[in-house]
């Protein structure tokens, strides 16, 4: 059922009630299936995405922005999926004009700020893939922050060297 389909079907009731009965039957109460923003506590997690792979790939980066609307900043103490042996934090620094990746233990997300991971800077870097990413797929992975715990998210898989998302 489409919004206008909804907002019909809520009118013809004629009340309140039916209008709210109306917009939750349609899925408008809550966040739909799918949805490219995830949050726990003060954090929301927003644009989660991946690029396809070739096949044999071993690696994928993840991008993603957080966002932090508390008064305590958090970190990013880890990452995991069940598509890869491990999720490693990385940073970009260009040192000499040569650019190079490191990992690193942690990410800060400062209170009232966010933290954007994104294609040339920090990322996520997915290790040993056990099947290529497909472009439209969504991956599953589990962000570990250091106060609010864990919050699992879903990679949407973008085309093959997509410089940021497309939904």
């Amino acid at each position: 059922m489409n919004l206008q389909s909804c907002i019909s079907w809520g009118a013809t009731r004629g009340a309140a009630a039916a209008m709210a009965g109306g917009l939750a039957l349609c899925g408008l109460a809550s966040p739909p299936a799918g949805a490219h923003s995830h949050g726990k506590g003060d954090l929301q997690v927003r644009h989660p995405w991946t690029r396809a792979t070739p096949p044999g790939a071993k690696v994928a980066a993840a991008y993603l922005e957080i966002r932090n609307a508390g008064s305590e900043p958090d970190r990013v103490i880890g990452a995991s999926t069940p598509l890869a042996e491990r999720v490693e934090l990385h940073v970009m620094t260009t040192t000499d004009g040569v650019m190079k990746m490191r990992e690193r233990p942690d990410f800060e997300v400062p209170a009232r700020q966010r933290l954007v991971l994104q294609p040339g800077g920090s990322h996520l870097m997915i290790v040993g893939l056990r099947k290529p990413f497909t472009k439209g797929d969504r991956i599953p992975l589990t962000l570990r922050f250091e106060r609010a715990g864990e919050l699992v998210i879903e990679l949407e898989v973008q085309p093959a060297g997509s410089r940021r998302p497309h939904h």
